[in-house]
């Protein structure tokens, strides 16, 4: 697979505005934005760490992986992201290689970006998006 860097560290948090109160405020960390992402029902802020990306996903009503990581670990990582020229491409060659992506094909993330997921099962504990 031909990763490009990592586009960014997920965190899962229950309050967003608790979150950016140490990321952004007391850190010192710029932040880029805050967006809904309708297909993945989280709200997502993006805060700038040199040509990465810390990325806080709250989960809104009805979403439930991150509710569930939540729930069974509370606050913290809860991805690492992958940039990749195309994520069909990488999903179609991970299946290949005996992997078992989350989703069949790329679904719509935030900032209009392709994404899937391979399972932290498959990974060594961690769960791992691409991104294009």
């Amino acid at each position: 697979m031909d990763a490009r860097r990592v586009d960014h560290i997920g965190i899962a948090v229950q309050d967003l505005e608790k979150a950016l109160s140490f990321w952004r405020d007391r850190l010192g960390l710029p932040l880029e934005g805050i967006e809904d992402v309708p297909e993945m029902k989280v709200r997502v802020a993006k805060l700038r760490v040199g040509e990465t990306r810390i990325e806080l996903l709250c989960p809104l009503p009805g979403e439930e992986a991150v509710t569930r990581f939540l729930e069974k670990r509370g606050e913290g990582v809860h991805h690492v992201c992958l940039a990749v020229p195309d994520a069909a491409a990488a999903t179609a060659e991970l299946k290949g290689k005996g992997l078992s992506p989350v989703y069949p094909s790329p679904k719509a993330g935030a900032g209009g970006h392709q994404v899937n997921f391979l399972p932290p099962k498959e990974t060594g504990g961690v769960l791992i998006e691409v991104s294009s």
